[in-house]
């Protein structure tokens, strides 16, 4: 049994995880993800099914999205980025930005700071 992924913010503790024994949530038939989070920093281990959907959105969060496998079309400031397996994009704070899964894919997201919309379920725009 692995420990609770969510924020320990009363000590500053090491923690370890497998992502295997993290909960999948499945936001939609297309998407589901697993999260890690600690005090200033989160990461969710995402699969998107070919043609999966993240529409539009910004967070004041810093994101950084590595490609495992499988590649997504980004579109940021009106053009089309795909990032492909082995691939890294940085996207800044408050950045709207879109994706589009092109093929099978699974991507660890990192945030800075954590995303209270993920740890709360107030992420209505990944659920439909």
């Amino acid at each position: 049994m692995v420990s609770d992924p969510k924020p320990d913010v009363k000590n500053d503790v090491v923690r370890f995880w497998r992502i295997s024994e993290l909960k999948e949530e499945w936001l939609n038939p297309k998407l589901s993800r697993r999260l890690i989070s600690g005090k200033n920093e989160m990461l969710g281990y995402i699969v998107l099914l070919k043609g999966s959907v993240v529409p539009a959105h910004k967070h004041v969060s810093e994101q950084i999205t590595f490609i495992l496998k499988g590649a997504l079309r980004f579109t940021i400031n009106a053009k089309d980025t795909v990032v492909k397996e082995g691939e890294v994009l940085v996207i800044p704070s408050n950045v709207e930005h879109a994706a589009i899964a092109v093929e099978d894919t699974i991507d660890l997201d990192c945030f800075s700071p954590p995303r209270e919309d993920w740890l709360t379920g107030r992420d209505n725009y990944l659920r439909s």
